[in-house]
């Protein structure tokens, strides 16, 4: 006869799942708050080594390009898709709407509580970001350095 080892007891294990590299979020408001959650979730476990420094970067980043999709690229029933894609040494940021007027600077106003979202690009990505066009709409890139 064969001694079998005693059986262990059930264990459950429910691993962690990392989020996916997309999130499509509906044209609100509260889409930019849904964002900086999805980034700093996705950094979490794509990028865990990466400096705190960089994930509030790349939150600010996203969250900026959101709101101007959001504000700018989109309609009432429009949707906005997020793409990351986390390296080790930047991340990659997408974001998609269905327009394709491309962002423009403003003039600075001391009396506007708005459009400064491209020099936070400026300041935070250089040179590494720009506009895409897509069948039906666009899509604004921009690349946050491990150094932001």
């Amino acid at each position: 006869m064969l001694d079998l080892p005693p059986a262990l007891p059930p264990t459950l294990h429910t691993p962690t799942a990392a989020p996916p590299p997309t999130l499509i979020l509906a044209s609100k408001p509260q889409s930019a708050r849904a964002a900086r959650e999805f980034v700093r979730e996705f950094l979490r476990h794509h990028a865990p080594e990466a400096p705190e420094s960089h994930v509030d970067a790349v939150i600010l980043v996203t969250s900026e390009l959101v709101t101007n999709a959001y504000r700018y690229g989109t309609e009432n029933e429009d949707l906005i898709r997020v793409d990351l894609h986390a390296e080790t040494d930047r991340t990659h940021i997408e974001v998609h709407d269905p327009t394709r007027r491309a962002p423009r600077r403003r003039p600075a106003s001391d009396e506007r509580n708005r459009g400064r979202g491209l020099i936070v690009l400026d300041a935070l990505c250089g040179e590494a970001w720009g506009v895409g066009v897509r069948p039906l709409g666009k899509f604004v890139w921009a690349e946050v350095p491990w150094t932001a």
